[in-house]
């Protein structure tokens, strides 16, 4: 089945699915929302049950995108018989975030390259080993990073550069984008620290630190040769808006619930409106718990019980999470609710209420005094 037009909701299918195929990796990452382990769970989905995952993927109407994530992907010693079934024999567009360890030989890609896997994707924390490999926390990350990126260059493969926003490496962020740039990536994605799992809320970047960033991010992209996309930050979304309605009055009409028109492809497609925790997003855990993402840790059922789609559609909880006048504080204030919604995985971490404000954000809505003072009260410290 080919990826048919893509919804103007996600009530009935989402728009990408992530399934973490293993918890097991050899790094150990200062910011890892799984809390990765060296030797994969002897409860992980097993081969058949990863093909019968992969089966409710494919029969969904409006198809999804898919990811393999882990842990490290390449810990599962099965991982290239998934990846050939959901690619050739389902037809799903199907991508990959390994780890740079030992395991990325230039064989495992021809491997990726052969079975069809859309795109490679690699974290790149720190334009320098010692920036990078303090928060991979291992030794020779960078080096191994590099190289699998050189592999990729060689065999002709898309690459997608992961970067994490935190404290260790905002300063790096302009030198992260010039090597990006460098190395032809076709896509930089920056996901903006969640505190779970090993990540820490002193980890995190302050409010204004996200706005500075984001509006920086936007001007970059007026120009760069690759695309930029960011995760658990859909503030970004109301930043380009509010930048777009600057040059162009005209827009500030449809600013609050569309997004900016794309300057480029990045091979993948992007969505026609914004992505959120379990709205438009899916996270299926190494043993089957669905999740909002895998950054917002409330299951919602689990696939070797219910179905994947019923889930997606009938859980309480994603029903909440895309039901924006549930949000409450700033968020449930803001005219850009629609457009960005706020992490919900951020304040149910700092908080631990899915519905409350995004504690990331500066903006203060208009009328934002208006709202109840109960519904204002500060996140906890």
């Amino acid at each position: 089945m080919q990826h048919s037009a893509a919804p103007r909701h996600y009530d009935d299918y989402p728009f990408i699915v992530i399934w973490e195929v293993t918890r097991a990796c050899a790094l150990k990452c200062l910011h890892c929302r799984a809390e990765a382990q060296y030797k994969p769970d002897p409860r992980q989905l097993s081969l058949q049950e990863g093909k019968r995952l992969i089966d409710q993927v494919a029969d969904m109407e409006q198809q999804p995108l898919f990811v393999f994530t882990g842990g490290d992907p390449l810990m599962r010693a099965d991982l290239f018989e998934l990846a050939d079934y959901a690619i050739r024999e389902q037809k799903l567009p199907v991508s990959m975030t390994p780890s740079a360890t030992p395991k990325v030989t230039k064989e495992a890609i021809r491997k990726a390259k052969e079975v069809g896997l859309s795109r490679w994707a690699f974290s790149l924390d720190g334009s320098s080993a010692e920036i990078h490999d303090h928060f991979r926390g291992t030794k020779g990350s960078y080096e191994m990073t590099m190289r699998g990126i050189g592999y990729l260059q060689e065999l002709n493969i898309p690459l997608q550069i992961n970067t994490t926003v935190s404290n260790y490496n905002l300063h790096d962020l302009p030198r992260i984008a010039g090597k990006v740039e460098r190395m032809g990536a076709v896509l930089w994605s920056l996901f903006f620290l969640v505190p779970t799992g090993r990540g820490q809320q002193k980890d995190m970047i302050t409010p204004d630190e996200h706005e500075e960033v984001m509006r920086w991010l936007h001007g970059m992209g007026e120009q760069a040769p690759f695309g930029i996309k960011t995760t658990e930050a859909p503030h970004y979304r109301r930043v380009a808006a509010q930048e777009r309605s600057r040059r162009d009055p005209a827009a500030r009409q449809v600013s609050q619930h569309a997004l900016p028109p794309m300057r480029r492809a990045d091979g993948l497609g992007r969505a026609p409106k914004g992505v959120n925790d379990g709205d438009g997003f899916v996270f299926i855990s190494h043993t089957g718990e669905v999740y909002p993402s895998g950054f917002l840790p409330v299951s919602c059922g689990n696939v070797r019980q219910s179905p994947l789609l019923d889930i997606y559609r009938d859980s309480p909880v994603m029903r909440r999470l895309r039901d924006k006048s549930l949000l409450k504080g700033k968020c449930g204030a803001c005219e850009f609710k629609s457009l960005c919604g706020g992490s919900r995985a951020r304040a149910y971490a700092v908080t631990g209420d899915y519905l409350e404000s995004d504690p990331a954000c500066s903006y203060i809505p208009k009328g934002f005094a208006d709202v109840p003072a109960l519904s204002r009260k500060p996140v906890k410290p």
